[in-house]
């Protein structure tokens, strides 16, 4: 059999981080034209010829969530009507990950609906980055390749060399991420319990750990509205905390989330490009940093059938 050859697609949701994966593989990301009809369909044609070809294609199914997610099925739709011989849909931003189970009667668990519908299109693999919740793997009946952010977060703190770290998770749930980066940073951790003492009370933040004058890394998988790790911020600094980063894989930054960080007494804010984020969101004391290298890597093992399990830590 013919060795498939390697493409690498797009659709418009992050192309800049496609781009720089492109420039890691040292490959030439390949055109597909997108457009929407006055009535608000999605068109995509893709322009050159697939077939037979190992196709990678790069869509998070971020904000605009359903638009994104509807043009990424478009693409691989048109890849598998074109003949490619292996489609796999790289989202480094998996939108609808956090409705992963029922929390009430009569709603649906939208996470698998997703996986449901890439798996019916035609997508034969999955290539992601830090689901919110592991067990999304498990609605895939195709194999799923689980990167994490973690790496590029701990090579720029440890460049940072700060003393007297604290890595803090801003919730119970968040505590085995943070323990990993203890590990990985030789720092202690702290956890912030969130309670409410009586009904109808505000919600308290209480510090489990010692955070006086030391410096704190808050670290979470997204910053959405940015309204929790703020709030635990403010707890912190209360606390006597010294210099106080926040930090996740995936900057969502939804409704008020500058204005909130901006006007918090975070110092720094650091996320990576799963997601584009525009300049309008963009302030002095944000850092982006890049993953294009962790997942050019990842589609380089998966094309030659290498392992891929030394990137998933």
């Amino acid at each position: 059999m013919v060795e498939a050859e390697l493409k690498v697609l797009a659709g418009r949701s992050n192309l800049e981080l496609a781009q720089e994966i492109g420039d890691e593989l040292g490959i030439k990301v390949g055109g597909v034209e997108c457009k929407r009809f006055s009535d608000g369909e999605i068109s995509v044609k893709i322009s050159e010829n697939v077939r037979g070809s190992d196709v990678f294609v790069i869509q998070s199914t971020s904000n605009p969530a359903n638009d994104n997610l509807m043009e990424l099925m478009l693409i691989v739709d048109a890849l598998r009507r074109a003949s490619a011989r292996r489609i796999t849909a790289v989202i480094p931003y998996y939108g609808y990950a956090r409705q992963d189970r029922k929390v009430e009667p009569r709603v649906p668990i939208s996470a698998k609906v997703v996986a449901t519908m890439l798996e019916a299109i035609g997508v034969k693999r999955v290539l992601s980055m830090d689901l919110h919740a592991n067990q999304i793997q498990g609605f895939f009946e195709i194999p799923v390749d689980h990167l994490f952010g973690a790496p590029v977060l701990v090579k720029y703190f440890k460049e940072l060399n700060l003393s007297d770290l604290v890595i803090v998770s801003p919730d119970s749930g968040g505590a085995e991420r943070a323990r990993f980066f203890g590990k990985q940073l030789g720092a202690n951790m702290a956890i912030i319990d969130k309670r409410r003492e009586r009904a109808n009370e505000a919600e308290v933040m209480h510090i489990v750990g010692n955070v006086e004058g030391k410096n704190c890394l808050l670290i979470d998988d997204m910053i959405d509205t940015a309204g929790t790790i703020c709030k635990a911020a403010i707890a912190l600094r209360e606390k006597g905390a010294l210099k106080i980063i926040a930090a996740a894989t995936h900057g969502v930054l939804s409704g008020n989330a500058i204005q909130n960080l901006i006007s918090s007494p975070i110092d720094e804010v650091v996320v990576t490009n799963t997601l584009q984020i525009s300049d309008e969101k963009r302030f002095p004391r944000m850092r982006v940093l890049s993953v294009a290298s962790l997942f050019a890597t990842a589609i380089k093992r998966i094309h030659e059938e290498q392992s891929v399990s030394s990137l998933f830590l």
